[in-house]
């Protein structure tokens, strides 16, 4: 790999990021950055000692996830109790039995709906509410949310089954919406910060999916108790809440993040079609000129983030239409032989764990590289590139087949280097996106545009969920 030197990167009041061109900033945006990140007298750019603040928002990215990876990993836990039985495997038809057939639609209804709602919600908070409130509020009320979920993992509800649905299913739409306020309040934060800190977010996230698949293979093997197996999932999502916690706390302390994290200039109205002047003894009250807002102005974000909110979108709609939907109906040539590796661990290992370790190299692979630029036109190419993947998998071992009945690939290595492309790809391509997102604004609006790209992430998944119902039913 060739080695970059300081002079191929471009620098912003933000960001560092490798990039081709040198038209990536227009001349009025260079100036009003200037004008509004200008570091105080005497203040000198601290050193991340011993990774500190890296360390921390890696961490705060697998805890923004990792609880919600576990309820999900938790599958047989939810269908065990809300099958109103007192024994994993009774053969008996449970009353109820629209509730565990349409249970994960259910649970997709009551995380998606909310995720919208509390997006736009945070968005119009960002200039209200201070970013440490609602992160710790956002924490507080997780850790909650899990408590409650852990006590009820020993609670016999064989007598109230339709009750402890409506109670996790309450508990899912208020740990979606406060998931969400959390993760992109952190996210929004770390756009003040150099990019490192935001691909640290990042690959937090795809951690703690490769945990929770990690975790379900565990399981699977000790094959324990359904309830002990959700018991240790619970705990170990509240013990890592409260470390999340104690680690959001420490980071104020530190003088490099305390660096980045000053105050600026409260959000301006920017139409971007008035001139500004050139330097001057008076340009610095060119920000004053502006109008002070409690809402960030939202036009100016989504025109200048239209084509990575794109790249984000897509790159999302073309995972979640593959993955879960697809992935997980195929089956292995070899089913018939008997072996686990081809029955019981071979959906785990080829759709689960290998998606999420690929989506964390992916996702890490961006810290050493950083190409296309965001202006870049081959970057909203490679996206949609990623279409072709959708064939390549419906022509896997897909089962049940109704109407394409011709399977392609026979073998099972094909599944597994398709899960590792889709993993690959949806890491690289969407955190570059997302780094460069809060990055091309100025700092002011890093915040707030750190929350639009957010929905761009939430918008490409529920596209491709609802898009994936139809394309199994095409299958």
């Amino acid at each position: 790999m060739a080695v970059v030197s300081e002079d191929d990167f471009q620098h912003s009041s933000n960001s560092t990021y490798r990039t081709t061109s040198s038209s990536l900033r227009a001349d009025q945006e260079a100036l009003l950055e200037k004008l509004l990140d200008r570091p105080p007298p005497g203040l000198q750019r601290p050193e991340d000692r011993f990774c500190g603040t890296y360390i921390i928002f890696f961490s705060l990215g697998i805890g923004s996830l990792l609880p919600w990876n576990f309820f999900i990993t938790a599958k047989e836990y939810w269908m065990f109790k809300l099958g109103n039985s007192s024994s994993p495997a009774t053969g008996e038809d449970p009353e109820g039995s629209d509730i565990l057939n349409y249970f994960e639609s259910y649970l997709a209804v009551a995380s998606t709906v909310p995720s919208m709602l509390c997006l736009v919600a945070n968005f119009l908070l960002v200039n209200r509410v201070a970013v440490h409130i609602r992160v710790l509020a956002s924490l507080t009320v997780i850790l909650a949310i899990f408590m409650v979920i852990t006590a009820l993992v020993k609670v016999d509800t064989s007598s109230w089954t339709r009750g402890f649905f409506a109670v996790t299913i309450v508990c899912m739409v208020i740990l979606s919406g406060a998931s969400t306020v959390f993760s992109s309040s952190i996210y929004g934060m770390t756009g003040s910060f150099p990019m490192r800190n935001s691909q640290a977010l990042i690959s937090g996230g795809a951690m703690g999916g490769t945990v929770s698949a990690v975790a379900s293979l565990v399981d699977l093997a000790a094959s324990s108790d359904v309830r002990n197996s959700a018991l240790a999932f619970f705990l170990t999502a509240t013990i890592f809440l409260v470390l999340c916690m104690g680690l959001y706390l420490l980071l104020s302390r530190l003088e490099y993040a305390r660096y980045y994290m000053r105050p600026v200039l409260a959000a301006h109205v920017f139409s971007g079609e008035e001139e500004l002047p050139q330097d001057s003894p008076s340009a610095p009250s060119v920000a004053s000129r502006f109008i002070d807002s409690h809402t960030p102005p939202l036009r100016p974000i989504l025109k200048k983030t239209a084509s990575l909110g794109f790249c984000v979108t897509y790159v999302f709609f073309i995972t979640s239409l593959i993955y879960p939907a697809v992935c997980t109906n195929i089956e292995s040539l070899n089913k018939g032989s008997g072996s686990l590796w081809t029955t019981k661990f071979f959906i785990p290992l080829t759709t689960f764990l290998l998606y999420n370790f690929a989506d964390l190299c992916g996702r890490q692979l961006t810290a050493w590289i950083q190409v296309p630029g965001p202006n870049s036109k081959a970057l909203p190419g490679f996206v949609l590139l990623r279409t072709c993947l959708i064939p390549l998998f419906v022509l896997c071992n897909y089962q049940p087949r109704v109407h394409l009945k011709t399977v392609v690939f026979q073998s099972d290595v094909y599944p597994a280097l398709l899960s590792s492309l889709l993993g690959l790809s949806n890491g690289y391509l969407s955190t570059l996106a997302l780094l460069y997102g809060p990055k091309i604004v100025p700092r002011e609006l890093a915040e707030a545009t750190g929350v639009v790209m957010s929905f761009y992430v939430c918008l490409g998944l529920t596209l491709g969920s609802a898009c994936s119902t139809l394309l199994v039913h095409l299958i």
